[in-house]
């Protein structure tokens, strides 16, 4: 791909300054003395929030009798998958064991959860075991629901111009092949997001980026239209980043359709169909004319499919669920500070799965840990935490190869840059994309280990 060389040399040169990034943005992790306990922990999820959780608590606790619960036998590293997408990353890149993460002396049920009953405090797993609790953390992520759209099946993936980044490592590989056969010859680009709360929102816009920026590099843009579906009449839930992306799309030309809902793909016929709401229109007369909700087809020559997100059905049937809010999306009811379940306080949640305003990225994640270490940790020494999450959320949005604003911010929608004077979070910067393709991955792992 020699229109990428551009920028490899100088990469290659900011590998220090990365890898001394990365190390500076470690927390540094509890060295007080361990706290003596037979409490039975139960963390269902070995995932990223999972695996973080476990490693602190088996350097917090002595003698409690730690169970992860999770049949994945491989790690996904999820925000890697964008750049496996974009051609720059082999999809073994973000694949490990699952088994790799995880501490000696938590017991692994490599088995996934059947059951969850909060009153009885005992998870019943597929094989039918019992694992009563004292506390339960819910780290299980969050689920794709690939059947919400009529037609389509992960293995219309890689043909017909059908690309799904979200499906996994393999798949936003095939993605990839797509999108380089696409952007060779140009035509229609189709994107989007779902209607429901979503992993890294900031995906969807990024991928149309890379798009554009591909089209641009091969020299078939002017023969090409990129469309976006927006499923609201917002881009980004954060009024100034959302501004930002819109002044954006309108410089690099884009179609931005509004209040799109995806519904359905035709993979044989390239196209998709979206749900619009009703319309209201003032007539010269002062009458109204109202036009009902309606289904809009486009046709296009690449997509990239993403699905509504929920939470997991086990998780959905377990009563844990708010009553009043995201009640088609299941994600758990917990207080937005503490990460506390509101009405089951020996439940914390951890990751995709809590039902807060933000936080389902993996940088969310490594800010959510250390909360429900402390609060759990704490209720375990008959005293009350005090760590408090804010909402953060991290989104290394990339608007070109090479090119990324590093967009970071909490409930209140502030800005909350974590290099203020160095990187600003609303520019196009080199080393804002280099954070997201060196320095991002070491953080990880490290927030794996229990160290971030």
């Amino acid at each position: 791909m020699s229109y990428l060389k551009d920028f490899r040399p100088s990469r290659r040169g900011f590998l220090g300054l990365a890898g001394g990034a990365a190390v500076l943005s470690l927390a540094a992790q509890s060295h007080a003395q361990p706290i003596s306990t037979k409490a039975k922990i139960v963390i269902l999820g070995a995932g990223a929030a999972g695996a973080g959780m476990a490693n602190r608590l088996v350097e917090r606790l002595d003698g409690a009798e730690i169970t992860i619960v999770d049949g994945r036998k491989d790690h996904w590293y999820q925000p890697g998958f964008t750049l496996i997408a974009s051609g720059l990353k082999p999809a073994a890149y973000s694949v490990s064991g699952t088994g790799d993460w995880l501490p000696k002396g938590v017991n692994w049920v490599q088995e996934y959860a059947a059951n969850i009953d909060p009153e009885a405090q005992v998870i019943t797993t597929a094989g039918g075991d019992k694992l009563p609790y004292d506390y339960l953390i819910l780290a299980t992520g969050l689920t794709l629901d690939w059947n919400a759209i009529e037609g389509f099946s992960l293995d219309q993936v890689g043909s017909n111009g059908i690309g799904a980044v979200y499906a996994g490592p393999d798949y936003a590989e095939a993605t990839w092949r797509a999108m380089d056969a696409f952007t060779a010859k140009g035509g229609v680009g189709l994107f989007g997001r779902p209607a429901t709360e979503m992993k890294c929102a900031g995906a969807p816009l990024k991928y149309t980026f890379i798009t554009d920026d591909y089209l641009r590099r091969k020299g078939t843009r002017d023969a090409s239209q990129v469309i976006y579906t927006a499923h609201n009449d917002t881009l980004f839930s954060v009024p100034v980043v959302n501004e930002k992306v819109k002044l954006l799309f309108r410089d690099r030309g884009f179609d931005t359709r509004w209040n799109h809902v995806l519904t359905g793909i035709d993979a044989e016929a390239r196209t998709a169909y979206y749900r619009i709401p009703e319309s209201r229109v003032l007539n010269p007369d002062g009458t109204v004319t109202v036009t009902g909700a309606r289904t809009e087809a486009i046709a296009f020559d690449f997509t990239n499919v993403i699905p509504p997100q929920r939470a997991p059905q086990v998780v959905r049937d377990s009563g844990l669920s708010w009553a009043d809010k995201w009640v088609d999306q299941g994600w758990i009811e917990v207080d937005q500070g503490s990460l506390r379940h509101l009405r089951y306080p020996n439940v914390f949640g951890v990751g995709d799965i809590n039902g807060v305003p933000k936080g389902k990225t993996a940088a969310s994640v490594k800010w959510q840990i250390p909360v429900v270490e402390d609060h759990l940790v704490a209720d375990i020494a008959g005293r009350e935490g005090t760590a408090v999450y804010n909402g953060y959320t991290s989104c290394p949005m990339i608007t070109k190869i090479g090119r990324a604003m590093l967009v970071e911010f909490d409930y209140k929608n502030n800005l909350t840059p974590s290099f203020p004077g160095v990187i600003a979070p609303l520019e196009e910067l080199w080393i804002s994309w280099l954070m997201k393709e060196i320095a991002l991955k070491p953080t990880y792992n490290a927030m794996l280990r229990g160290k971030a």
